[in-house]
């Protein structure tokens, strides 16, 4: 009966460390794409405000 409980801790143990160790492999791809794309967002961004011209009559 003791033996059950143990395992039964590791369990939960794995499962949280699994779930935790998933969490930060997302948030370093997610953050890797935003490195990755930032210049082609700046470059939209300076593009856009080029063509933000007001004509004056």
């Amino acid at each position: 009966m003791n033996e059950q409980a143990q395992v039964k801790d590791k369990f939960w143990l794995y499962v949280g460390c699994t779930v935790i160790t998933l969490l930060i492999v997302i948030g370093m791809v997610k953050q890797s794409e935003n490195e990755k794309f930032a210049p082609i967002k700046q470059q939209l961004e300076e593009e856009a405000a080029q063509m933000n011209i007001r004509v004056l009559n």
